[in-house]
């Protein structure tokens, strides 16, 4: 049968071997298992003194450009204040219609006038504010910045890399610099968004330019444009559709900053509200802030994305200045209209305190009841989550089976039995002619006996660098080999395998769930149709407000934590799992009917094989997500890398909480490089490349 195998089989099974061997000789070499600290090399005292030097050198400069930045950020700020609220309404009104038509201009004066009833008007546009300059300046910075890359090849190889850091970092980790660079304030929230918010445009701006048709230009170059004509005539008009859905990204990608700019600029907005209340954790206060943040932006995002993909009209020679802007020029006198009313009917100007419609205590107080009825449910279910899953994922059933745990001891013989009954499932595994399913099941039979993180760090290493050669070539093996050696080498290993195993339980039942849902929905409209607000409402919830309702019910905690990421990383799987299924080939679709197929037959044989390389795009996503929600859920007791971007900033160690948010990048970026890979293959597997 070992005859049989494949070279690739054999390494597998000898890296597990080798693993094996290092955990028999764990109690003399115990280097194998904790890194030595007379190994790691100081890297967090080089890069506080940099920085220190940098402060001191140029920290007038940006001192000079906070400076400067405050300015127009409080001018559009005073002009909302001023503005009465009928006014802004009937202005988005106006753009929602010009946008997506009626049905966006409805959803739109609704959820405008949430915020006006639950009396969060002022607090919105503060926010609006922010957003309102940090969107044009990283549509400004992205826009450039893809042009550049789209023009020069050695560009595009320099903003990658910084594209990838700047996506995957968490932005907790990149606060304590910009604080230390422009100092307290808002303007330091505005620069945070602006960084986070950038890169979606200049990866929009580079893919709209590379594709606009050969035949365009070359159309172009014989009517005799020049260089700037042909790109600002020709290809910004024929990119125009890409380059909008950049700027729609990166508007969501701004409102997402709202809180985290809250917390460093600490004005008096709605992310402001939305902490205020998580610190106190008062889940319906909270609720009900969050619930705005959410309306702007599915507001902002659905006119951004109707504007980006609404076909162009173009204006005819005889119509008259008033023809060709009459919706605008409606938008004005809407505004002068009601802005003179506000003058003498003061509902306009000010929504009146008594009429507004606050149920934060009656919602706090079903969640009160609901913890009360169901504590003993909430109890039962949260321990055997917690000593059935959790803890033999971290630590291993031989640290975690014992009395006070299941009830019994974990004997010799319970754990020979163990080992066998793996070898039995194996050895199965490989008479089936399963070779990969064979190497899965060794693989968590020895991580679920000793843990993620008691297993050789050697060991690890090899197997991810093995891993990343088999799906995507020597270089991704060198990527992946540097970048954890990295992890090793300056000293947060332990804390990146304790990232790991939080995300890793929370991606697997995350996508499992979503990737369930996604294939009902492909399959059901009124499933479809009832998902998609959760997803919208799900994807821009603030962090921070998911995090309230299991905290308030579960308690501070690990298992809190991983509720809270499962709840924002499933989305994406829900929404790539549906559309793998509905766009895919209808002539093999027809064809496997034709042959007799049954509904389980053409969904399990069929449909998912070829829906499998778009379902793990969304497994990367969900990744990226559980990744990005690792640094909030540290705020409810996790001790993994997000934890360390927390202790760098609170204690303004620049150099503890840069490592931990480069940690946290390198583990995204290794994760998002493998499921790319692999879907890639998959793809051209199947001919759909």
């Amino acid at each position: 049968m070992i005859g049989r195998l494949d070279r690739a089989t054999l390494n597998w099974f000898a890296l597990l071997a080798l693993t094996l061997v290092m955990l028999a000789f764990r109690d003399r070499h115990d280097w194998l298992i904790t890194y030595p600290a007379d190994w790691v090399v100081p890297l967090i005292d080089v890069l506080n003194v940099a920085m220190k030097w940098l402060v001191d050198t140029t920290g007038w400069f940006f001192r000079g450009v906070s400076f400067v930045l405050d300015i127009p950020m409080t001018a559009v700020q005073v002009v909302l204040q001023w503005l009465p609220w009928p006014a802004v309404i009937a202005l988005t009104a106006v753009a929602a219609h010009a946008a997506a038509g009626w049905r966006l201009v409805v959803f739109t004066v609704v959820s405008l006038l949430y915020m006006v009833v639950v009396g969060y008007w002022s607090e919105s546009m503060n926010s609006l504010s922010l957003v309102a300059i940090s969107v044009p300046l990283a549509i400004l910075i992205g826009f450039v910045s893809g042009v550049w890359g789209y023009f020069s090849p050695r560009a595009e190889r320099f903003i990658l890399p910084i594209l990838d850091l700047l996506q995957t970092v968490p932005a907790f980790a990149y606060l304590l610099p910009i604080l230390m660079l422009f100092g307290f304030g808002p303007v330091v929230g505005l620069i945070a968004s602006v960084l986070f918010a950038f890169p979606p445009m200049v990866r929009n701006t580079m893919l709209g330019l590379r594709r606009v048709p050969p035949e365009v230009i070359e159309s172009g170059l014989m009517s005799g444009a020049t260089g700037m004509q042909l790109f600002w005539q020709v290809q910004v008009p024929t990119a125009r559709r890409q380059i909008l859905l950049g700027v729609n990204q990166t508007t969501m990608a701004a409102f997402s900053m709202v809180i985290i700019a809250s917390i460093i600029g600490g004005t008096a907005d709605i992310g402001w509200e939305v902490i205020q209340s998580v610190r106190k954790a008062r889940f319906g206060e909270s609720l009900l802030a969050g619930i705005v943040i959410a309306l702007m932006a599915m507001v902002m995002d659905r006119i951004s994305a109707g504007l980006a993909t609404r076909e162009t009209t173009e204006w005819a020679h005889e119509q008259s200045f008033t023809e060709r802007y009459e919706r605008w020029l409606i938008a004005g006198a809407l505004t002068l209209s009601l802005f003179a009313l506000a003058l003498f009917i003061p509902l306009l100007n000010e929504w009146p305190e008594a009429w507004e419609l606050y149920p934060a205590k009656q919602m706090n107080d079903a969640l009160t009841w609901f913890v009360v009825t169901f504590q003993s449910w909430i109890s039962a279910f949260k321990t055997m989550s917690f000593f059935y899953v959790m803890l033999p994922t971290k630590v291993g059933l031989e640290q975690t089976i014992s009395p006070f745990s299941w009830g019994f001891e974990f004997t010799t013989p319970m754990k020979l039995a163990y080992g066998a009954g793996a070898a039995a499932l194996t050895g199965w595994a490989l008479r089936r002619g399963s070779a990969q399913a064979a190497i899965a099941i060794a693989f968590f039979a020895i991580l679920f006996f000793f843990g993620l993180t008691r297993l050789p760090w050697p060991a690890l290493l090899a197997m991810a660098t093995y891993l990343a050669y088999r799906l995507g070539g020597m270089q991704l093996a060198i990527g992946t080999f540097a970048g954890l050696g990295f992890l090793l080498i300056v000293g947060v290993w332990p804390q990146a395998m304790l990232s790991v195993y939080l995300c890793g339980i929370a991606v697997v039942i995350s996508f499992a769930i979503g990737a369930t849902l996604g294939i009902w929905a492909a399959h059901s409209e009124r499933v479809s149709a009832f998902l998609r607000p959760i997803n919208d409402t799900m994807q821009t919830m603030p962090l921070f407000v998911i995090l309230i309702p299991f905290v308030m019910i579960f308690k501070i905690g690990e298992f809190s934590a991983l509720l809270s990421i499962i709840a924002y990383a499933f989305v994406p799987a829900i929404r790539y799992a549906e559309h793998g299924l509905r766009n895919l080939p209808k002539d093999v679709i027809e064809a496997a009917t034709c042959m007799g197929c049954t509904t389980w037959q053409l969904l399990w044989q069929v449909k998912l094989p070829l829906a499998l390389p778009v379902m793990m795009l969304g497994l990367n996503q969900t990744i990226m997500y559980g990744i990005a929600m690792l640094v909030i859920a540290a705020l409810v007791g996790t001790n993994g890398l997000g934890q360390q971007v927390y202790i760098g900033l609170g204690n303004g160690d620049f150099g503890v909480g840069i490592i931990a948010g480069f940690g946290m990048a390198i583990i995204a970026i290794i994760a998002d490089r493998m499921t790319q890979s692999w879907s890639r293959s998959r793809q051209e597997a199947f001919g759909l490349a």
